[in-house]
């Protein structure tokens, strides 16, 4: 597989393009392709989500001098969700280049954000690895970091589920309860929904790699749904 439109668009050349591959390479493409000789992207996801998160935390530190810890903690959330890397990741093209199960090829829903968004961090961990935290901090720092302006102008850095709690609370006087309505996947790429209501009344439902992220979600659709900003 050629690499080079995609390090184009990343602005990074890879002395080991194995290493690149790798970090486009999901389970089931391993599971379904036993003898390829190939790995899997998790252990690159893992560290290359910890280098996000450190790069992010001293840009963010560094840069928003009068916010609160709390307020750059939601923002940092904001900017290394499973939506926003896999935003990142759509936008290098990341999708021409992955490597799944014909099952999961057929996915382009919810489940194929997440391994776009899975796969933008093995990539910082390849980066990280390959040519080291320099580049690796270059690459978020350009890629990633710039979102900063719009979802602070959108607000998408709340946490909407103490919104959706403060706004509930206002209206109807009543504290939300989530549910957790489904779990599925293998253990490695879990998928949970989870709904919230206020009383009886069913407000909204999300999904989420965590049971947090799906709790985000949900209060999230429901403060669209009600109209509560």
């Amino acid at each position: 597989m050629d690499f080079s439109k995609f390090e184009e668009r990343a602005g990074v050349i890879f002395k080991d393009k194995g290493l690149l591959k790798q970090a486009f390479t999901h389970r089931s493409y391993i599971n379904e392709n036993r003898g390829s000789a190939l790995e899997h992207n998790e252990r690159l996801e893992f560290l290359g989500d910890a280098v996000l998160e450190l790069v992010i935390t001293d840009y963010l530190y560094g840069r928003l001098k009068d916010s609160t810890e709390g307020e750059l903690t939601s923002l940092r959330s904001a900017l290394v969700n499973a939506d926003t890397c896999s935003r990142v990741a759509q936008t290098l093209g990341a999708n021409d280049f992955l490597l799944l199960s014909k099952g999961e090829t057929k996915d382009i829903g919810r489940a194929r954000q997440y391994i776009l968004a899975n796969t933008l961090e093995a990539i910082i961990g390849a980066i990280y690895i390959d040519q080291g935290y320099e580049i690796a901090k270059k690459f978020i720092l350009a890629h990633v970091a710039p979102l900063t302006e719009e979802i602070l102008k959108n607000g998408a850095w709340i946490d909407a589920k103490s919104l959706f709690q403060e706004k509930a609370q206002e209206y109807t006087g009543l504290t939300p309860t989530y549910k957790t309505v489904r779990e599925s996947g293998p253990d490695h790429d879990r998928r949970f929904v989870v709904s919230v209501s206020v009383g009886a009344d069913l407000y909204g439902q999300g999904e989420g790699q965590s049971k947090q992220d799906a709790e985000q979600e949900a209060a999230r659709t429901a403060l669209e749904s009600k109209g509560w900003k």
